[in-house]
């Protein structure tokens, strides 16, 4: 998966095409990925001793297929391609050329 935590993605299909936000976890055994923003799901809670009942929304998370990185030298969505640069293997964005690491 080349995707991490708080990386800014753009969606690329789906319900939510079109939107940004930041990688909150990835889940890589599923190659899925939870977006800030997207994807939003009703999750019921029911009454407590402690606590009322409520309606929380919270992400679900969506397939890593489905985003792609945002370059924000680009303004766009870009992908990912990798080089070694200092002895480090580093992410380079295919449109700008630039590291994202």
């Amino acid at each position: 998966m080349q995707i991490k935590k708080d990386d800014m993605v753009v969606v690329i299909a789906g319900k939510d095409k079109g939107k940004t936000g930041t990688v909150l976890r990835t889940i890589p055994k599923k190659n899925k990925v939870v977006v800030e923003g997207v994807n939003m799901q009703t999750k019921h809670a029911r009454a407590t001793r402690t606590s009322a009942s409520e309606i929380k929304h919270m992400e679900g998370p969506i397939d890593a297929s489905n985003v792609m990185i945002y370059d924000k030298d680009a303004k766009a969505a870009t992908r990912i391609g990798h080089e070694v640069r200092d002895g480090k293997k580093v992410r380079i964005s295919k449109k700008s050329g630039n590291a994202i690491d």
